[in-house]
């Protein structure tokens, strides 16, 4: 007979310490439970990843603790969307740093989808225009059209009397919402006499051609360039 004997059954009422937690996982306190629940809706977290997070916070310091909530709470309080190009900016700075700059080419503007977009091509350290970030881009699978996005900021930019665009770069992603995106751009802006171009797509550096996709290859090849 077996020296060991299971544990029995342990019941826990609506006040209890224990909850089933995240996918019926038995025996988590409510607390934990709810904070693992809380980064399960994070981007890119899974069951595992939220669990580590917060079993991490358990074992740090309350002072971390607060200072992480602390943290999330100021970002709905005190950051804004720029009012000239819908990037993220501070409430007491309705307009962001790269608007204000006198050093950005007011005469380029890219437009992107999402503020990491504009991280990114900033990384890069050759672009030197401004940016208007449109928050998402088109997809009628999921009921978002235009009115959705920062898409009527952008032509009032463009209309404005005094605008000195001369380009607009389309540097929406290359998949089927970000083509339908760019379409409508091209559309739109074209009429206005102001030159509408799309970002490249082809072989990222370093890669070999023999490992390409036919769509990625075939890109590579519609926009190659004089050497």
């Amino acid at each position: 007979m077996s020296a060991f004997r299971p544990d029995p059954p342990r019941a826990f009422g609506t006040q209890g310490t224990a909850a089933d937690g995240i996918d019926g996982q038995p025996n988590v306190v409510a607390p934990v439970a709810r904070l693992i629940a809380a980064f399960r809706k994070l981007p890119s977290i899974g069951p595992k990843s939220a669990q580590r997070l917060a079993y991490h916070l358990i074992n740090s310091s309350e002072q971390d603790a607060e200072e992480l909530a602390a943290a999330v709470v100021g970002i709905k309080r005190e950051v804004a969307l720029c009012q000239t190009c819908a990037d993220i900016t501070t409430t007491g700075n309705p307009v962001c740093g790269g608007c204000t700059d006198d050093r950005r080419d007011k005469t380029v503007i890219c437009v992107v989808e999402e503020p990491l977009d504009v991280v990114a091509i900033e990384r890069t350290r050759s672009y030197t225009g401004s940016y208007h970030v449109l928050h998402g881009a088109i997809s009628p699978t999921n009921g978002i059209g235009p009115s959705d996005l920062k898409f009527a900021e952008l032509m009032a930019r463009l209309e404005a009397d005094d605008s000195p665009v001369a380009e607009v770069i389309v540097a929406t992603n290359p998949n089927l919402d970000g083509e339908a995106t760019a379409m409508l751009l091209q559309r739109s802006i074209e009429p206005l006499g102001i030159k509408v171009t799309r970002i490249a797509r082809g072989l990222p550096s370093g890669a070999d051609i023999e490992f390409a996709d036919d769509a990625t290859l075939a890109h590579a090849l519609q926009s190659r360039s004089a050497l």
